[in-house]
Order: structure tokens, then sequence, then C-alpha cells
């Protein structure tokens, strides 16, 4: 009987592994996992979202997804590295979307904490960006994401460069964002962090989304000062310990379960 030999688990792009520190893959390794995730809980929108990540040092370059690739492709290797004008640092046939470049250079240009961004289209994400009261407080996540959440107006789709300079102020010391009639968005100093907030915010909106159909009458509003007591509890501190050492690890385990298809 023939013994049947097994393909390299790896899968990995030797050309581009070489070419990046052991910092740089790790965060590729995050990166393309957060992409994996988004596809998995439904997040995604065909090829037109996108998340993006600081490269370690000093050259104030970052990672993107690859414009011609649907999120569940995506792995650590294809990832695009550009500079802050948009152009990619190590050679690829994959295109950037222009207005990922727009709204992740102002971000990662002119936000300390902008290690990690990530910005989604959901229907219910779009439906809170749509409202006139924008995120509301009724529930736990409300609360939780309503604490640190940043307002900015539709200028149509994000292909200008001067826009940046109002995504940076509108920001402001926030580290979440609806951006209105368009859709949601999160920085973080980890991609972890930035993902963990992201899920936060999209559960809220989801859950809002829900309360509202059955109509505003009987809604409970929560007992005064509540909302509050919540943003201590949610201060971006403590956030960030949960996100890194506990809900992160445990994402990771679930997608080596499924597919490990992302670290190559």
């Amino acid at each position: 009987m023939a013994t049947q030999t097994s393909p390299d688990p790896s899968g990995i792009d030797a050309d581009i592994r070489a070419s990046v520190s052991e910092e740089e893959w790790a965060v590729r390794i995050d990166l393309a996992a957060a992409y994996r995730l988004v596809a998995l809980y439904g997040w995604d929108d065909l090829i037109f979202t996108h998340l993006s990540a600081r490269v370690p040092g000093p050259d104030h370059h970052f990672l993107i997804n690859p414009y011609d690739m649907m999120f569940e492709e995506i792995t650590a290797s294809s990832l695009v590295k550009i500079d802050g004008e948009g152009q990619p640092v190590i050679p690829t046939d994959h295109p950037v979307n222009p207005a990922g470049f727009v709204i992740h250079s102002a971000l990662h240009m002119n936000c300390e904490n902008a290690h990690a961004v990530m910005h989604l289209h959901t229907p219910d994400g779009q439906a809170v960006s749509a409202m006139a009261d924008g995120l509301m407080e009724h529930t736990q996540t409300g609360m939780i994401a309503r604490s640190d959440i940043a307002y900015h107006d539709y200028e149509g789709i994000a292909t200008d460069t001067e826009e940046r300079e109002r995504l940076v102020a509108d920001m402001g010391d926030k580290h979440a964002m609806i951006l209105r009639n368009h859709g949601t968005l999160t920085i973080g100093k980890s991609v972890a962090e930035c993902f963990l907030r992201l899920y936060f915010l999209e559960r809220a909106c989801e859950a809002q989304v829900k309360m509202l159909s059955a109509g505003r009458d009987g809604l409970n509003t929560p007992p005064q000062g509540t909302p509050e007591k919540v943003k201590e509890q949610a201060a971006p501190g403590s956030f960030a310990t949960l996100a890194q050492r506990l809900a992160w690890p445990a994402l990771l385990r679930k997608l080596d379960r499924l597919d490990q298809s992302y670290k190559s």
C-alpha cells in the first residue's frame, strides 16, 4: 500500500515571512484572526469593510486587507503593508480599498491608542447609525459601548483625504465611533482590545434594533446613576486586560478548532 504524504501544514508565504520581523508576524496573525472572526460572526460585507493594525517600529506602516479577498480567505501572509501615503511597502498584486486607507490612516497617524482600527457595515450598525438618538443605554452592552462612543457625520464615501482631520477631531479621546448613516468603528492598543470593543458595540446595536422593533412604549430606563457606574466599570484599562488576557486567547482557540489557515 502506498504511503500518503501530508502537505505542508503551514502554507506560509516564505517570501513574506522572511521579510518581516517576529513582532510584525505576530500582529499579522492577530489581524488575520480578526478578519476570520468577523466573517465567522457574519459581520463582513463581501470585500467592502476593513480592519487594520500598525506595524511595530518607527516607520508608521500599517497592515490592511487585500481589497480583492473575502474575509474568510485572509491570512497573515496576504495582508498588505502600506505607508502613510497608501503605497504598498512590500510589492503586491492586490489593491487596497481607497476608503479604507483614508479612514484607517487618519486614526493610525494621529491617535496614540489606535494601534488597531476596525470598521464594519453590519445591518444593525448601519441602522443605529441612522437613528437620531444614536446608541441608547437601555441594555448592559449599550451602556458599556455608549460610555466610550463618538460620532462622525456622513460626508459621502470616504475617499477624500481632507475628511481625515475631521474624523480625528470627532474621535477625540474615545475608543469607539458611530459613523453616521454608515456603520461602526473601534480602535485599540492591540487587535485583541479593538476586536472586543467592536464585539460589544455590535452586540449593543443588534440589541437596540431588536428592542425598538417592538416600539418605544414600555422601555425600561436604567435607574439614575447606573450608566455612570457602568462607565467606571468598563474603564479602558480594565477593558484592555479583559480582552488581552481572557477573551482573545479564547477566541483564538475557537478559530484553531475550526481552521488554522489564518496563521499562514
